[in-house]
């Protein structure tokens, strides 16, 4: 017995005092109706109608019984329609994204574009480690990746170029490098932790090969603290043209061997794939997308 189609069959019931006419305004057969009220009374122990050949009346406990089905079913009816009302442009929406140059503003663009929908929730999670998007209930993510992991739903923004950066102070006390071996024996570096393990990431060269400095003179969990290591003159990075566009172009900080061609990433905005989608979800998708294209056109 489906005990909510049971109470739909009760409180019509009740409301044309005949199983016949209830069957008729339920569009089934008048046997089912008589069938599941029985159903019904045997499952509460208790007798909903009196009847005879030819109508039906309630019983003192079916008065009792009757308001309270009809609040259960509106109640039930309210709840099924809660995703699917005018405004379902409210509840949470999880977003996890790194620390990139600009961050701050983007925030603020999209929750200025939020403004109209108040009861919207927005978890902005700042994480160098892309969080789970299961066990962390994430819905939207902003990552730099080599490759975007094929099983999300991508939009590309832009891409990233790393180089090996120094200041120009630390390159001037130390000689400018003959070549990559020289750089990696004789320059300072710093070593950017997996906060996970502990452990340093590595230096990567390209897709394949990755190298380990001889002097590690700086170590953090925080790439922008990595950033003003080489601006104090401290260490060498492996950074980017996002992370250090605003320094590279005032000479703040050099690429140490620029004919030194490191990886190129991309940056891209993505979503896991859902069956269902809730439209706060596609919403803020859309907008982000938007603010990140115009943030880094």
């Amino acid at each position: 017995m489906n005990k909510l189609d049971a109470l739909r069959f009760f409180v019509t019931a009740a409301e044309t005092s005949n199983f016949r006419e209830a069957a008729v305004r339920l569009a089934i057969s008048p046997s089912v109706v008589t069938r599941t009220i029985a159903e019904l009374e045997n499952q509460i122990g208790e007798p909903l109608f009196k009847r005879n050949t030819r109508s039906i009346v309630l019983t003192s406990f079916g008065e009792l019984f009757l308001p309270r089905a009809r609040r259960l079913l509106e109640d039930s009816e309210a709840l099924f329609q809660t995703g699917k009302d005018d405004n379902d442009m409210k509840g949470i929406v999880r977003i996890t994204l790194f620390r990139f140059p600009g961050h701050e503003q983007v925030l603020y663009e999209l929750l200025t574009a939020l403004r109209p929908y108040p009861e919207l929730i927005v978890d902005w999670r700042l994480d160098m480690m892309k969080l789970d998007t299961v066990q962390h209930r994430i819905d939207l993510g902003i990552r730099i990746e080599r490759e975007p992991n094929p099983n999300f739903i991508v939009r590309p923004v832009t891409l990233v170029k790393h180089a090996l950066l120094a200041s120009p102070g630390l390159i001037n006390r130390l000689g400018a490098p003959k070549d990559f071996e020289d750089l990696r024996q004789r320059y300072p570096f710093s070593g950017l932790l997996n906060p996970e393990t502990g452990k340093v990431f590595e230096y990567m060269l390209d897709g394949v090969n990755t190298f380990t400095p001889r002097h590690l003179e700086f170590f953090t969990t925080d790439s922008q603290a990595e950033i003003q290591a080489a601006l104090a003159g401290k260490a060498v990075i492996q950074s980017s043209n996002l992370a250090c566009r605003e320094y590279l172009e005032k000479g703040s900080l050099v690429n140490v061997l620029p004919e030194l061609k490191l990886e190129t990433w991309q940056l891209y905005l993505y979503r896991p794939y859902q069956a269902l989608l809730p439209k706060r979800i596609r919403a803020v998708f859309q907008i982000l997308e938007n603010i990140l294209l115009n943030h880094f056109s």
